[in-house]
């Protein structure tokens, strides 16, 4: 007897077990996107759409993750407004311009970019791990750009944005990355509500494959949550290195994002 396997029945049923890991892989590092931007296009949405539609997994994944944080007194918002506002603003153009999405040379830079961070991860590891008292961080004045590029790629493509905030807030603005993680998924989702605006004043957001996503993408979260403060800084850093490699390799690779 011949059993026909519906491939698109398939496919949706993959969407919120890849929202699991996905939600996973951004709440303790990032380029969770890598997974789940292509599970949308095979499922038939436009890159640009595939692109607004997978803010909506982003959005409730990083609400959990925030919430669950505070639970467990691991989020400080100490200082944070002076870091959401340049990213927000610099997530705003980025969404704008992700509109008419092209990406075939985006892929090749953010993957040379991951390759020059996974350099910095592995030369200066201690920087990771911990605070240095002694060294100050720098100046606002460069701060306050730095977050406004950060923001500009989260809201242009996210896959990887996590990643660049971590670096900007350990070593740019001088916190242990256990603190560092708990801010970041809360600058992104601040990020994630400016960039999700513009795309669904676009029309470029599919509601129903974006709660799916979704659904996934908060019990993910909230596991790393429970890992990531339990396991420490020492685990994070290990975990951020495999994140990186792969992600330098999906991107500079074969593997191409957008078809």
């Amino acid at each position: 007897m011949n059993i026909e396997i519906d491939t698109e029945f398939l496919l949706y049923a993959a969407v919120p077990i890849v929202g699991v890991i996905a939600g996973f892989i951004n709440t303790l590092a990032g380029s969770g996107s890598l997974l789940t931007l292509p599970v949308l296009i095979l499922l038939g949405l436009p890159a640009n759409v595939a692109n607004g539609t997978n803010r909506v997994g982003i959005l409730i994944q990083n609400v959990v993750a925030v919430a669950s944080f505070r639970q467990r007194q691991a989020q400080s918002f100490s200082g944070s407004t002076r870091l959401v506002v340049p990213a927000v603003l610099g997530a705003i153009v980025g969404a704008a311009l992700a509109v008419d999405l092209n990406e075939e040379i985006l892929n090749r830079t953010i993957g040379a970019l991951m390759i020059c961070m996974l350099a910095v991860i592995m030369f200066r590891p201690e920087r990771w791990l911990e605070t240095h008292p002694s060294k100050s961080p720098i100046p606002y004045l460069w701060q306050a750009p730095l977050y406004f590029g950060i923001g500009i790629y989260c809201g242009f493509i996210q896959a990887g944005a996590g990643i660049f905030l971590l670096a900007g807030l350990v070593l740019g603005s001088g916190m242990d990355l256990v603190r560092a993680n708990a801010l970041k998924n809360l600058i992104v989702l601040i990020v994630t509500v400016a960039a999700l605006a513009v795309f669904v004043w676009n029309d470029q957001v599919r509601w129903g494959l974006g709660l799916l996503l979704a659904s996934g993408q908060a019990a993910g979260a909230w596991c790393a949550v429970r890992m990531a403060v339990n396991r420490g800084a020492a685990f994070l850093r290990w975990f951020l290195v495999v994140i990186v490699a792969l992600s330098a390799v999906a991107l500079l690779g074969d593997f191409r994002l957008v078809s």
